[in-house]
């Protein structure tokens, strides 16, 4: 980090920085957490922990990971676990398209052309806001949006960490808000509906049970979300100075050919999207999903091979246009190019994987999690501590695990059923938990991109680390809380329907 101002609130996040800071390399720390993860197992085990699933009734005991048995299995799945870990497939494949347009030049082509035309007043509001609407798109606002906001702060002369942090709060903090429906939407309505029918077998949770909710909660979290970045993250980053000395804050028109170029890449785009349409808007339409869905569509859940398709065409054919390209071998170099700087990520999600893997497998995840809910379900309070209590509950349960769907499939049977015996709906009862789920992604190493995030605050901070990350995300985690459970409660109170058709009480 550079310079810092020394407020109060600073001071704290300074410590959390250096404390964080001085734990071991990130990766080391992973390999940390998978050896915890093992010794819990067999103290599990020993112990006889187990809880009884509420989805399937089935018995979940600890699995001794330090047995025989356990050995086995780290022995057979080592290289399974790294491989299947789902964002390191879909982080490189993005990349490679992604590598394409920026060796072309299209990517900083774009960025001027984004910068002197966006005035800087609302750059801040425009990416946090851009953060949360990539969420449709399933992983790209990760892999696309939070490294081009360091690229275009520094182009406007301020700390490129600011951006992405900027950027991270709307795509990770921001995960459930949208304007529109994602693919989320859809799979979390399932588990709802699946819960509730333990209490009523004809119940049904429509995917647009919380749009109502997420659409206003979209410009309560761009605005809080630019307000932290400005008022509290911009005064501690201070100023940035490339590594050359020189910022980057003017910009030159484009060039007759950089036009042609922006301008051909532009007519590839339009293409797609026309063939996307083409397969999407038609009910029996060739991109659309079993039985006519379009949320369960291949073009929604392939969206990254789409992400690769379009940013590769689309910079091949502006590395032609500007005469950037001229053989294969500049494009291939491009790719190359962008794997050498994955270099880091792939390391640390190699000591990651195992570690989520191992506390899957052991079933430590499942059993905190049931515990837990358990705890909670004892309480008798009333719908305004208990919704709170729930919100606290998802967000520490996320610093646990990682996967929304996952958590989801685990606590719904759990509290679904408790929540519309005491008179609450399941629609109330997911967007409760989908609040929890969204405010500690910024600050959860259990987060499956937040090796990328650490990678990426390195490429302009090497001595970053989780505390870096941490320090960073810690006001925008607090803030979003704060705002999103007073809205809630507000909602509440005023007795509003969360979505079409789906209101508050059972």
């Amino acid at each position: 980090m550079v310079k810092k101002r020394a407020g109060g609130l600073q001071r704290i996040l300074n410590i959390i920085e250096k404390a964080g800071n001085a734990l071991p390399h990130p990766a080391t720390l992973f390999l940390i957490f998978a050896l915890i993860a093992l010794i819990i197992s067999l103290i599990g085990y020993l112990a006889g922990w187990q809880v009884t699933h509420p989805g399937t009734g089935e018995i979940k005991v600890v699995k001794n990971l330090l047995s025989v048995e356990g050995l086995h299995y780290i022995l057979l799945n080592t290289v399974s676990n790294f491989t299947g870990f789902a964002p390191l497939g879909i982080v490189l494949v993005a990349m490679l398209g992604i590598g394409i347009a920026e060796s072309s030049g299209l990517i900083g082509t774009v960025i001027r052309v984004f910068i002197l035309s966006v005035p800087k007043s609302i750059l801040t509001f425009a990416l946090v806001f851009a953060g949360i609407l990539t969420n449709i798109a399933a992983d790209v606002g990760y892999v696309l949006l939070i490294p081009l906001a360091g690229i275009i702060f520094i182009a406007v002369g301020r700390h490129p960490i600011l951006g992405m942090a900027a950027a991270f709060a709307g795509v990770s903090g921001g995960f459930s808000a949208n304007l529109v429906l994602g693919t989320i939407d859809p799979l979390l309505a399932g588990l709802s509906e699946e819960a509730a029918r333990i209490i009523d077998p004809a119940y049904t949770v429509n995917p647009t049970a919380n749009y109502y909710f997420m659409v206003v909660s979209t410009f309560l979290i761009a605005i809080t979300g630019t307000l932290i970045t400005e008022k509290l993250i911009a005064p501690r980053m201070g100023n940035y100075i490339p590594p050359d000395g020189v910022v980057h804050d003017k910009f030159e028109r484009l060039s007759r050919a950089e036009k042609k170029g922006l301008i051909n890449a532009t007519l590839v785009f339009a293409v797609f999207i026309a063939v996307l349409l083409i397969g999407l808007i038609p009910s029996d339409g060739f991109l659309r999903g079993e039985s006519g869905s379009l949320l369960k569509s291949p073009a929604l859940k392939g969206v990254v091979t789409l992400l690769f398709l379009v940013t590769a065409v689309m910079g091949i054919t502006y590395g032609i246009t500007i005469k950037k390209y001229s053989n294969d071998s500049d494009v291939m170099k491009g790719m190359a190019d962008s794997m050498k700087t994955m270099a880091t990520y792939i390391v640390l999600v190699f000591f990651a994987a195992q570690f989520v893997a191992y506390f899957k497998e052991s079933n430590l995840g499942i059993i905190a999690a049931v515990k837990g809910a358990d705890l909670l379900k004892a309480a008798s309070l009333n719908i305004y501590v208990l919704m709170v209590l729930f919100i606290i509950f998802a967000a520490t349960l996320n610093m646990l695990m990682g996967s929304a769907s996952a958590k989801w499939a685990i606590m719904a049977p759990v509290f679904i059923p408790v929540f519309m015996l005491l008179g609450y709906s399941p629609e109330l009862s997911q967007v409760v938990y989908r609040i929890g789920d969204s405010v500690t992604n910024v600050i959860s190493p259990m987060m499956s991109f937040f090796a990328l995030i650490i990678a990426f605050f390195q490429k302009y901070d090497k001595k970053a680390g989780i505390g870096t990350v941490v320090s960073v995300m810690l006001p925008y985690s607090v803030a979003f809380f704060i705002v999103w459970t007073l809205l809630l409660l507000g909602w509440i109170k005023l007795g509003l329907p969360l979505g079409p058709g789906a209101g508050l009480y059972y």
